[in-house]
Formats: C-alpha cells, sequence, structure tokens
C-alpha cells in the first residue's frame, strides 16, 4: 500500500492518466486539460472500499450487437469488485445481457421510449440501492436527447438509456470513455466541441478517459491496486474476456467484424498497455 505518500501516489495517478491517452486516437489526449489532474486516483478512491452494490452499465450497440470495447473492461471491473467484497450488477440491453447472465449477475433494461427511463431507473435503484455506479462506453444522451456513434449516425432506436441512472442516484459515478460520445463526457462537453462528434451531455462524478475504453478500466484497477496491494490487475485476462464475448456476438466497434480485437487493435496493444500499468504501480 502506498496511500500515504500523496504526492508519490498523485504521481502514479498521473502517469497512469498520460499512459491511457498516449496514443491520442480520438484527440483525447488533447482533452485532458479539460480534466483535473488525479482523476484516476479519484475514482480509485470512490472503488477502493466499497462493499455494498455496484451497478455496471455498458454495452454499446454496433448494428444489431454488441461492440468489444466496454464489456471486457466491464468484466475486470466485475471481478475486481467481487475480489473487493462488493456486489457487482451489470445493467445492459439485449443481446449483451443475455450474454452476460449466463455467468454473471445482470438487471436487463431494455431499448425504447426514453420517456419512461427515470421512472424505470428511480425503481432500479430503490431495488438495489447501490453504493457506486460505473458506467464504461456507454452511450451518452446528445443535447438534444438522442444517441450517435462516432460516425454520427443516429443509434437511439438501439441504445438503452443508462443514463438515467446517474441522474437519479444518491451515490458517487465513475463514467469511462474513449471518444466524448459516452456517458460522463457532459464532464468535459465545452472541450468536446473541438472534435467532430455529436457529444454526450451526460455527466458523472468522475470522468476517466482512454484511447480505448477497455484500457481505462485496466487503469482504474491499476490504481486501486497501487492504493491496496491487492493485485487485482494480475488476474485480468483480457484475452479470455474477449473470446468469451466473440463467441456470444460481440464485434470490434472500428472493423464491425467478430474478432478478438478492441476499437481496431490487436489484443496484444491491450496486453502490453497492462504490462506497461503494472510497471508503473510496481
Amino acid at each position: 500500500m502506498h496511500e500515504e505518500n500523496e504526492s508519490q501516489t498523485l504521481a502514479v495517478s498521473k502517469k497512469i492518466e498520460n499512459k491511457l491517452v498516449e496514443q491520442n486516437l480520438r484527440g483525447l489526449k488533447t482533452m485532458q486539460d479539460a480534466l483535473e489532474s488525479g482523476y484516476i486516483l479519484r475514482a480509485a478512491q470512490l472503488l477502493k472500499n466499497v462493499q455494498g452494490v455496484v451497478l455496471i452499465g455498458t454495452g454499446f450497440p454496433v448494428l444489431d450487437t454488441f461492440e468489444t470495447d466496454g464489456p471486457v473492461g466491464a468484466i475486470a471491473l466485475y471481478q475486481a469488485c467481487e475480489i473487493l467484497g462488493a456486489q457487482p450488477i451489470f445493467v445492459c440491453c439485449a443481446p449483451l445481457s443475455h450474454a452476460l447472465g449466463r455467468n454473471y449477475r445482470v438487471h436487463e433494461i431494455t431499448v425504447g421510449d426514453i420517456s419512461t427511463a427515470a421512472q424505470n431507473a428511480k425503481k432500479t435503484l430503490q431495488q438495489y440501492k447501490p453504493e457506486l455506479i460505473i458506467s464504461i462506453e456507454s452511450p451518452g444522451q446528445a443535447i438534444d436527447g438522442k444517441y450517435y456513434n462516432m460516425r454520427g449516425e443516429n443509434i437511439s432506436e438501439r441504445a438503452a438509456c443508462f443514463d438515467e441512472f446517474l441522474k437519479n442516484s444518491t451515490c458517487p459515478s465513475i463514467a469511462i470513455g474513449d471518444g466524448g460520445n459516452e456517458i460522463g463526457m457532459g464532464n468535459i462537453q465545452i472541450a468536446l466541441q473541438a472534435l467532430d462528434i455529436q457529444a454526450s451531455a451526460t455527466q458523472c462524478d468522475e470522468l476517466v478517459v482512454a484511447d480505448v475504453s477497455n484500457w481505462a478500466a485496466l487503469g482504474l484497477i491499476a490504481m486501486v491496486d497501487y492504493l491496496t496491494g491487492r493485485q487485482l490487475l494480475d488476474q485480468v485476462d483480457a484475452m479470455l474476456i474477449l473470446k468469451y464475448l466473440s463467441e456470444h456476438g460481440s464485434v470490434d466497434g472500428v472493423t464491425r467484424e467478430n474478432t478478438l480485437t478492441e476499437d481496431g487493435l490487436p489484443a496484444q496493444v491491450g496486453i502490453e498497455l497492462k504490462h506497461a500499468l503494472q510497471t508503473i504501480i510496481k
């Protein structure tokens, strides 16, 4: 555990933050100035002592299925939460809910009338009384209330509304994104005007950005490791998770093909990032 040295801990957080956007694939490196440094540390502090229910929203629709980026990191966070003693529950829509429901706790939300989303979210929040909410690569509503992908296509008919969970919760929230159109990106909405996207307006308590959202999950887990010494990152097998999702119909969000890749990048790139994060925290 290294929490006692605040300046050193903040330095580690900054190293992780920089590593996650090092390639600047979608301009998120240039968006860092809009975030107060130490955001990985602050998010990790929300996560490290959690003992109750953690709702994890994920699943960005691509064609008639879901992309690999998001669910891989969500499963890694789910597993970390269990080791920490919390009770994680995925919140997502079909077909991802069906794929995850085989091996994990899942609360399914449906794609439908956004006008009922707030009521449904309030009911679910009352049911589970979460201690923390995490959104990773979940589509976020733009200022017009619609959902858009990175191509600027309106995907509202295929996107389930997880936004209302963050808007109506009384517990802290962490959101992860890599393009600007995900839940949580409302925190830096003004800065995102510099990018050619339909940005999300939905905000969160702590926003974590990365070149690939799955990598942000690894960075968050690494920071929790640094604070607790639990070696959670060592237990993440991204390739195994990718294979599981591929068997259940996932596609790469960039190529739209069923491959063991993340946003068009070979899985090995993410594996190498994991090793780099392990080096940073050690």
